[in-house]
């Protein structure tokens, strides 16, 4: 009985390095988000805006940049018209953006 005790804590030993790894804090990174989709197809539009919210929500340092088409969604009256499928509207999901501070380059 002794013996199965001894060699079952044995077998515990080689993986004890991978649990301090697991511990150690996740790193947050710096992403930059792009889009150039406009209000000719809403949910496309406002994928940048809900996933950048997203990534930023999980501890993430986020940017987005806006190019083309894209840049008529900064419109007050434009973004409250956009109403993507299966998303929240625009106009909030610019509200939450605005509450964290996530700067939008357009």
């Amino acid at each position: 009985m002794a013996r199965r005790k001894f060699l079952s804590q044995l077998l515990g030993l080689p993986f004890l390095p991978l649990a301090a790894k697991a511990e150690e804090p996740k790193k947050s990174l710096k992403i930059m988000m792009k889009s150039a989709w406009g209000t000719d197809d809403p949910t496309r539009a406002s994928f940048v805006f809900s996933h950048g919210f997203a990534l930023s929500e999980a501890g993430h340092d986020v940017q987005i940049f806006l190019l083309g088409e894209a840049t008529y969604l900064m419109r007050k009256a434009t973004a409250s018209s956009v109403l993507p499928v299966g998303w929240p509207p625009l106009a909030e999901t610019l509200e939450k953006i605005a509450a964290k501070h996530i700067p939008i380059f357009a």
